[in-house]
């Protein structure tokens, strides 16, 4: 089967987006890849997996304490009727 000029023609049109838009791609992953780096010291997506999940036990450890501190400081200061 023999392709017309014309959808010859439409296929180089394809195929010339699909390159430009896989250059853009490329572009915004190697920009999003350097931020990564110089943000967060990660120089793959696995580091920065491995990192995510790190900071995420931190914030539930953290978040921890914070509730812990919050029940002592309301068991220790909370409203006291009888010294009013």
């Amino acid at each position: 089967m023999a392709l017309t000029e014309e959808q010859l023609f439409d296929l180089k049109d394809q195929i010339d987006t699909a390159k430009q838009k896989a250059s853009e791609l490329k572009g915004r992953k190697d920009a999003l890849m350097k931020q990564l780096k110089d943000d967060w010291k990660c120089n793959t997506i696995k580091e920065a997996e491995i990192l995510s999940k790190k900071k995420e036990k931190e914030i539930k450890e953290l978040d921890t304490q914070i509730e812990e501190g919050l029940q002592t400081l309301e068991e220790n200061y909370g409203e006291d009727k009888s010294n009013n």
